[in-house]
């Protein structure tokens, strides 16, 4: 059985800025496009009208759609995105070329910004994919999407900044196998 994890659809007027928890607006037709399409998925694959959402606007809006469709949606703090501390918000280009080295350098345990660091980040995605049952659908973060993915796929390995994959594209879906 999988699990289904759509990226929450593109914000407006991040392009060049480190978001992380930042709350941006979306605009409500992308947030309406990806609810029809979490729809059709669950209707096609015969799963509950249920979805876990993170309370950051981008995929807490999805969650909105679907509720008035009376889907159950169920807000999870422990699904947000990564917290980059002062960085939060910022054009990436003002932030210093040394603190971005740094944390390359150490990709896994540099807290970017005095934020969040990624250890952080794998402990609290593994802790809440361990505490689901399957199967279950979402709407998640990049960050957040990249970890799922390592710790079910890679668990033995620790990412460096080279080998950290690409992004899910916005209101895209992933299958995720979680065997814990």
């Amino acid at each position: 059985m999988s699990n289904w994890i759509w990226r929450h659809p593109r914000p407006e007027g991040v392009l060049g800025r480190c978001i992380g928890q930042t709350d941006v607006p979306v605009d409500p037709r992308r947030l309406k496009r990806l609810a029809d399409r979490l729809e059709r998925h669950a209707r096609q694959h015969q799963l509950a009208r249920q979805v876990y959402v993170s309370p950051l606007q981008r995929s807490q809006g999805v969650g909105a759609w679907l509720a008035q469709r009376g889907w159950q949606v169920i807000v999870a703090p422990e699904l947000m995105e990564m917290h980059f501390g002062e960085w939060e918000g910022r054009a990436w280009s003002s932030i210093a070329p040394a603190e971005i080295d740094a944390w390359c350098a150490d990709f896994f345990h540099y807290a970017p910004g005095g934020g969040e660091n990624l250890a952080q980040v794998f402990e609290r995605v593994e802790c809440w994919l361990r505490s689901q049952r399957e199967p279950w659908l979402m709407v998640g973060h990049a960050g957040w999407i990249n970890a799922a993915r390592w710790i079910t796929e890679r668990p033995s390995e620790r990412p460096q900044a080279t080998t950290w994959p690409l992004s899910v594209k916005y209101g895209k879906k992933l299958a995720l196998r979680c065997v814990f």
